[in-house]
């Protein structure tokens, strides 16, 4: 299971994390510290996988200025604060192994990640993310729930993201009409 997502820019700035478990913040800072700092002091040529702590791996991958790094739980448990829960049982699905989610799947689920990004906002750049990270968000929460892949079909989740964006013009219109109404009976 993807514990977190963490994109960071090349200077060491958070753009942006997503966590799929509980933390506290104390913890969550900790992990994110250290994780950029394993992460910005490797060099181009080596592996993209890093075993982080007795239980979790990291698995990062840099597009452009940005480094897209995700936390996976190693071990076929699925972690709840700071203790382990329950197994996770084998399945069928994308996340779903019991010895954990394997690291390619991984790596394609951010490249998923980057190419719906890049879609829709037409050759994304870091400062895309930065003005418009609810977008970005909106982008993640569609492909993955709860550190699981929701949905594999880029069309998919550029659709839902056109009605999403849809319903805002639709919403701001309103409110514009509301606010010239308003001004209107004054």
């Amino acid at each position: 299971m993807i514990e977190y997502l963490l994109l960071i820019s090349r200077q060491g700035k958070v753009r942006l994390t997503k966590w799929f478990v509980t933390l506290s913040l104390s913890r969550k800072s900790k992990i994110v510290k250290e994780v950029t700092q394993l992460v910005l002091a490797r060099r181009q040529k080596m592996c993209n996988f890093i075993e982080y702590k007795e239980d979790t791996k990291i698995v990062y991958r840099r597009y452009a200025s940005l480094f897209f790094v995700c936390g996976v739980s190693s071990a076929g448990r699925v972690k709840v604060g700071d203790e382990e829960d329950e197994e996770v049982s084998g399945g069928g699905g994308v996340g779903a192994v019991g010895a954990g989610l394997n690291e390619l799947e991984v790596l394609e689920v951010m490249h998923r990640y980057v190419e719906s990004l890049d879609k829709y906002f037409g050759n994304v750049c870091e400062l895309d993310l930065i003005f418009n990270f609810q977008r970005a968000y909106y982008v993640l929460d569609e492909l993955l729930c709860s550190g699981e892949m929701l949905e594999s079909s880029r069309r998919t989740v550029l659709r839902a993201m056109a009605q999403q964006d849809a319903m805002e013009e639709v919403e701001a219109e309103e409110q514009g009409i509301g606010q010239i109404l308003a001004e209107y009976t004054r």
